[in-house]
């Protein structure tokens, strides 16, 4: 007999996700590493100077703008 209940694993319209799981942070401070992978690339000097320039010029919201 079937149910009236929607197949959970494939995606509702009817179905928001909130805003509180959309963030990307957890409260906890950005390091350059995190910036580093969340860009994809290897943690290198260099890519560790780009991440530190970054932060510096964007705070803690430059990981928020790479991420979902």
């Amino acid at each position: 007999m079937p149910t009236s209940q929607p197949d959970a694993s494939g995606p509702s319209e009817d179905r928001v996700t909130p805003d509180a799981l959309l963030h990307t942070r957890t409260g906890t401070e950005v390091s350059p590493e995190d910036l580093v992978l969340a860009a994809g690339r290897d943690i290198t000097p260099r890519n560790l100077e780009w991440a530190r320039r970054k932060l510096a010029a964007e705070g803690p919201a430059a990981l928020d703008k790479m991420l979902p």
